[in-house]
């Protein structure tokens, strides 16, 4: 934090113009990585979510640790293969085209996962006619009921995964194919969550699953990709997902059911790389409105969308400048409620409302934490053509 804190001091000074810029703490980023994958347990795998931030440096660095990327177009195909040109790819994703999934093939992915019926049967078309056997895991959208997460991917209607109700129909037409070869089932419920404790829970009762279906069709099946879905509390720093403890949990319960043997595959993004992003930006100005403070500041949603997307108050700290370069009398709030917006012409640019402030002026810098996931990667960049935030990489 100080480093980055350090940085926005040396660039501010140097620099007149209006600051906003990206940092990512690449220290950060090594050390967490280290810790998870010095963690996990050893039938394990983990493979990084691309779309939480696919932006070279990051993937160098991620694609040092882990066991491979997950990816979801084939532009991310590309991307990853361009940086990384042997690294094990999973392709994941409803509504694969055709020259995505030849591209895919091309490119030698490792696993598909397959979203539905018909795409496994377009996929095994496409294996046919290039003489090759596919290797795939299929996605189900199990009918059970899931805990509360910021996104529920299954257990309700989605456009995500095959419906456990056709789950039998779909391996039958795996299983009969000669150029599909079938490894295991794939799963991503919920999005975010917080609990480890509830994080086991579904990994077991996917394990259930999956020995259901292969005493019914004969199946010896190797593989449980248990998605992403392990959360960032923004609301709370210090009460992150305990990774230490479920990794520990995890592999005594794999141990326990006979399922260390299994293949189980994780596909984090926002776990991995949210810690190692800051996004700051300079408080342009400060006003009133029918009795609410504002803070506007320099930049907006179209640089980082998550905090509208999700509907929180992103958390922040302030990083107090003292020069002042006007003739008139700099503005401060004081002991106050704000809500922090941006210079986009629509009321729903906002990174936080009714937050307290001890002290801000215009001028000083809000550094918003935890960036680094489902930030610039997912954000409307171009709308009304404000210039890019200044990005650092920072060893």
């Amino acid at each position: 934090m100080n480093k980055i804190v350090r940085a926005i001091y040396q660039q501010k000074i140097n620099s007149s113009k209006t600051f906003c810029a990206y940092y990512y703490d690449l220290q950060v980023l090594r050390t967490h990585l280290n810790q998870v994958m010095n963690s996990l347990p050893a039938n394990c795998q983990m493979f990084y979510a691309m779309k939480a931030n696919s932006e070279t440096q990051i993937l160098k660095v991620v694609g040092e640790y882990v066991h491979g990327f997950e990816v979801a177009s084939i532009g991310e195909i590309k991307k990853a293969r361009k940086i990384l040109t042997e690294i094990p790819l999973i392709f994941g994703g409803p509504g694969k085209t055709d020259t995505e999934i030849r591209g895919a093939i091309a490119l030698n992915i490792k696993w598909f996962h397959v979203e539905s019926i018909q795409e496994l049967r377009r996929i095994e078309l496409i294996a046919a006619n290039l003489d090759r056997v596919i290797t795939i895991l299929l996605r189900v959208n199990l009918s059970g009921n899931f805990p509360a997460a910021t996104l529920q991917m299954a257990g309700r209607p989605t456009q995500f995964g095959i419906s456990e109700v056709d789950v039998s129909t779909a391996i039958n037409v795996a299983v009969s194919s000669q150029h599909l070869k079938l490894e295991g089932f794939h799963f991503h419920s919920i999005s975010n969550n917080l609990d480890p404790q509830t994080h086991l829970q579904l990994i077991e009762y996917y394990f259930e699953r999956i020995k259901t279906w292969s005493e019914t069709h004969g199946l010896s099946v190797l593989t449980l990709n248990a998605g992403g879905g392990i959360g960032i509390n923004y609301a709370d720093l210090n009460k992150h997902f305990n990774w230490s403890s479920f990794s520990t949990q995890l592999a005594n319960t794999l141990a326990s059911s006979n399922s260390d043997r299994a293949n189980v595959l994780f596909e984090c993004g926002r776990f991995i790389t949210a810690s190692c992003g800051f996004y700051a930006v300079e408080v342009l100005d400060i006003k009133k409105n029918h009795d609410r403070n504002f803070i506007v500041v320099s930049g907006g949603t179209q640089h980082f969308r998550l905090p509208v997307s999700w509907n929180h108050n992103h958390p922040f700290e302030v990083v107090p400048i003292e020069t002042w370069r006007y003739p008139f009398e700099r503005l401060e709030i004081l002991n106050s409620e704000v809500t922090i917006v941006g210079q986009l012409c629509t009321p729903k640019d906002v990174f936080a409302k009714n937050v307290f402030i001890k002290k801000l002026r215009i001028g000083d810098i809000i550094l918003f934490l935890y960036t680094g996931a489902y930030g610039w990667s997912i954000s409307h960049h171009d709308f009304l053509s404000h210039p890019h935030p200044d990005r650092f990489y920072l060893e």
